[in-house]
């Protein structure tokens, strides 16, 4: 298993997409601490690029690359190799080499200029995203053997969490105005781990008041110990419950 992942990883490595996926992250983390006087105006560019580009990346890349790499996983099942150490072996492949990109891009900006536990905060939400997008890839890459149709389904995945679950969310908050569902808003967060990175970040940023009385209740509720215990947690079942799904797909798929 740990031979399979070593070639996958530096197979994944001298990717030229892996490579100027890094630069790019390394040119705007770079730029945005060299060109803005305060740090914190640093931090929230950074914040967008871990809420927008790298989850577009390594689902897009990961799903990408499973597709591309079909030959290969049908030459490793023809071997005395269980389907569960050839699925293990390719997610944690591209997992580790999505997360290696994040902390030479980003995490070495963020580790010399917020050397504080702002900047700690946000290189682990972001390994974390990079890895939870990776297993929504094996995810939607098993549903459907057609290449076409599974780049269409990360990119609608992608969108939803990205863009349109925020949408129904206020759209919930405009309808229910009425009623009391500013605490409802907590567990419906944990449907996005997009939106659960968002809020950890900009809580520990200070930026809680720009979300209003929700955001007070966000702070009450993620802002203490057991909450920041129970989003990382969250963020980790967002990574374990879609490659499982793949996982038990993926023993019984015919290929």
């Amino acid at each position: 298993m740990n031979r399979i992942i070593k070639i996958i990883l530096l197979d994944i490595l001298k990717n030229k997409i892996i490579i100027g996926y890094t630069l790019i992250l390394g040119l705007l983390s770079w730029s945005s601490f060299g060109l803005e006087d305060n740090s914190a105006k640093g931090l929230l560019t950074i914040l967008n690029v871990i809420l927008f580009t790298v989850p577009l990346v390594s689902i897009l890349f990961a799903t990408i690359y499973l597709y591309n790499s079909s030959e290969f996983i049908e030459l490793l099942l023809s071997q005395p190799i269980k389907r569960k150490k050839i699925w293990l072996s390719l997610f944690f492949g591209l997992s580790l080499s999505m997360v290696l990109a994040f902390i030479i891009g980003a995490g070495i900006p963020l580790l010399i200029y917020a050397a504080d536990s702002i900047g700690i905060m946000m290189l682990i939400v972001g390994c974390l995203i990079s890895v939870v997008f990776v297993a929504l890839a094996f995810l939607c890459s098993i549903l459907t053997r057609d290449k076409a149709k599974g780049i269409g389904i990360v990119i609608m995945t992608w969108l939803y969490f990205a863009l349109l679950f925020d949408g129904i969310v206020l759209f919930l908050l405009f309808q229910l105005s009425d009623y009391p569902i500013e605490k409802a808003m907590v567990l419906i967060t944990a449907f996005s781990p997009i939106d659960l990175a968002r809020i950890q970040i900009l809580l520990h940023l200070d930026q809680s008041a720009m979300m209003g009385y929700t955001g007070a209740i966000f702070k009450d509720f993620f802002g203490t110990t057991l909450g920041l215990i129970l989003s990382f947690s969250l963020l980790c079942l967002w990574v374990v419950i879609p490659f499982f799904i793949s996982l038990r797909k993926f023993k019984y798929k015919d290929l």
